[in-house]
């Protein structure tokens, strides 16, 4: 979204339950499925009140897909105690990515920024930066301070952090977007998040 048209988005009282709708139909319909009239009834506004926020549909997505991917990622590692030792922080992160991986919302709106990258192409470059970037900043932010203590031993603290999450990822990802699965077990996470830590550990862990 260029300045000029984030500058057209215009922020009021019903801004907020204006995104909640449009989130809900686009998260069932997609883009080009979900009509202005639906998501005006969903938001629970008149199309002149929506249209007075966001003067057309494709605003009102990008800003969607901005906003839903900033606060998942934030979800994911708010909770990141600076202090703690690697095996517990890095466990907790994982949870929580995985979590969001597999979640309704986290299937669906990989899927529409994968299927909408050719109309948007500027869409996975918001998606990355509010979504995958976070994450990779706040694991970084960690690493570089369990490394300054002598917990971690990592040269590029940024591939680190990318490894990790993608090591997250492993088998249930794939699985969940390819429809293979529709949702991951328990025991099948545990098992993920499990790996994801001790190979990362095995790989940066300082050697007692």
């Amino acid at each position: 979204m260029t300045v000029a048209e984030h500058a057209q988005i215009r922020k009021g009282r019903k801004y907020d339950q204006v995104l909640d709708g449009a989130r809900k139909v686009f998260l069932d319909h997609g883009f080009e499925g979900a009509s202005v009239d639906d998501i005006a009834r969903a938001a629970g506004v008149s199309k002149a009140t929506l249209y007075s926020y966001f003067p057309d549909k494709r605003l009102l997505f990008l800003e969607v897909a901005k906003t839903e991917c900033a606060r998942q990622a934030d979800e994911a590692v708010k909770l990141i105690d600076q202090m703690s030792r690697p095996e517990d922080v890095l466990t907790e992160a994982a949870r929580r990515i995985v979590a969001f991986l597999m979640s309704e919302f986290g299937r669906r709106v990989f899927r529409i920024c994968v299927a909408e990258s050719d109309r948007f192409p500027e869409l996975g470059h918001q998606f990355y930066h509010s979504g995958p970037l976070l994450v990779r900043q706040r694991l970084a932010d960690y690493m570089a301070k369990a490394v300054a203590r002598g917990e971690l031993v990592i040269e590029d603290i940024d591939l680190a952090a990318d490894q990790f999450s993608e090591l997250c990822k492993a088998t249930i990802h794939e699985q969940a977007i390819f429809g293979v699965t529709p949702c991951c077990a328990p025991k099948d996470a545990e098992r993920v998040i499990r790996g994801a830590v001790e190979m990362f550990m095995a790989r940066y862990g300082a050697k007692r």
